[in-house]
């Protein structure tokens, strides 16, 4: 049986699933390894040639036990790289700039966002730093439920590179995908860094 966007009730619990199994499994790591390790992410993500050439890199203001991108925004800045992040505009995710400094304020799902919104146009964008729950290989990407991201990538430049993190207890043999999932060009773990093959007729 389908839903009512087309996506079959297996699909939408077979996400489910992963998703409260990753939560879990990410949930189990104690604050000071997530940041140690979140360190190792941002200095694996800092040495990716699509980073090093970025001169406006879009991340996500991490919370809970996400990866923290606290390490990455901090160096990018120090490297003289701008910074945009999340703002929510009702159901749909815009782009604002992150300045030093900047006075943030709780958004609609759970992370900070800036309370002086400077647009930030998605075509100016040269890499997005995307989080998810679960990623596999082959460059899927299962993220919270509110395709924020999915619908956001459409947007960018076609030649704007997608690279997601997490710790590698998050990267699965198969993430469950329905047809308006994207795909991401780099999975970048604390373990590892992963390139699916471009010839992939699905990315």
């Amino acid at each position: 049986m389908a839903g009512g966007d087309g996506v079959s009730r297996d699909l939408l619990e077979a996400k489910e699933a992963l998703r409260r199994r990753m939560l879990a499994a990410r949930n189990t790591i104690p604050a000071a390894e997530r940041m140690r390790r979140s360190e190792e992410i941002a200095r694996r993500v800092l040495t990716l040639p699509e980073a090093e050439r970025a001169g406006r890199v879009f991340t996500f203001l991490s919370f809970g036990s996400e990866v923290s991108t606290e390490p990455l925004i901090a160096s990018l800045r120090d490297a003289g790289v701008r910074v945009a992040v999340p703002v929510l505009e009702g159901p749909r995710m815009d782009a604002a700039d992150l300045a030093a400094g900047a006075v943030l304020v709780p958004s609609g799902y759970g992370a900070m966002e800036p309370a002086e919104r400077v647009p930030v146009p998605p075509e100016e964008i040269d890499l997005v730093v995307a989080p998810g729950l679960a990623f596999d290989r082959e460059g899927r990407r299962l993220g919270y439920g509110g395709a924020y991201f999915d619908a956001f990538f459409p947007r960018l430049r076609p030649d704007c590179p997608v690279v997601a993190i997490g710790f590698a207890e998050q990267l699965v043999d198969a993430v469950p995908v329905g047809p308006s999932d994207r795909r991401v060009g780099v999975v970048v773990t604390d373990g590892e860094v992963v390139r699916p093959s471009p010839d992939d007729p699905l990315l």
